[in-house]
């Protein structure tokens, strides 16, 4: 479900499930997580992430959506990512939906096609995304960007994204290919320490009560009565009705 390709010390992976938009299943999340693992010792110098046809990524598969074991291995994958030595590109062919947008912040740089657009649709399904992913987003897009994508379900065209900071540049696959060749020529270990220090400074590990309170209240949307009512109603094919318990 992964297309790998290595020219020098660049790799492509390309998300190749394009009859499902490049929804995420338990077994790509998987494998895509082993395979920056793998990149990351055998001299890759930076990593570009696409998708095959259309689109990026359009989220989770809404058959593995709702499970502990799929929501255990996104994480997973995007925190190794995030956590790779090198710069990764997300080049956004096209919509980023849900964990499509996860994975595009999980990157370090996004280069967005006029196809691209983003979106973070979990309150129309009774789903929750955790904190980490709402701190990257909102240091990235900026607090009224994360707002209108989490808190009215609004999604961001590539123009908007560029304004707001959440993307990089504008351009093709072939154009992040090409810009993650150039980072190549840069000194890896100072390029390596850059991202740590911008990860840790920014983004240090959430502890104590609030840690444990935020942790809490995205545990309790899992396990809501509206978290059921989401999945009864894509069950059902209808719109859901969230009553706020």
């Amino acid at each position: 479900m992964l297309e790998v390709t290595r020219a020098d010390r660049t790799a492509v992976v390309r998300l190749a499930r394009p009859e499902r938009h490049n929804a995420l299943t338990i077994e790509m999340c998987d494998e895509l997580r082993e395979t920056v693992e793998t990149l990351t010792t055998e001299g890759i110098r930076a990593l570009v992430v696409t998708g095959n046809g259309k689109s990026f990524c359009s989220g989770a598969d809404l058959d593995a959506v709702y499970s502990a074991e799929f929501r255990q291995a996104l994480y997973a994958m995007l925190h190794t990512i995030v956590d790779a030595p090198l710069p990764v590109i997300a080049a956004v062919n096209g919509p980023a939906i849900g964990a499509g947008t996860q994975l595009a912040i999980a990157a370090d740089l996004r280069v967005v096609a006029p196809a691209a657009r983003f979106g973070v649709p979990t309150a129309r399904i009774g789903l929750a995304v955790d904190p980490w992913t709402i701190r990257r987003l909102a240091l990235l897009a900026g607090g009224g960007a994360t707002r209108r994508l989490l808190l009215a379900a609004a999604e961001l065209d590539a123009a908007t994204a560029l304004a707001c900071g959440l993307a990089d540049r504008e351009g093709t696959p072939d154009e992040a290919i090409a810009w993650a060749e150039a980072i190549t020529e840069l000194a890896p270990l100072t390029v390596a320490y850059s991202k740590r220090v911008l990860n840790e400074l920014f983004e240090p590990e959430l502890a104590g009560e609030t840690a444990q309170q935020l942790t809490a209240a995205f545990e309790g949307c899992w396990s809501s009565a509206d978290f059921a009512e989401g999945r009864l109603a894509r069950t059902e094919r209808r719109p859901p009705r969230f009553l706020g318990r």
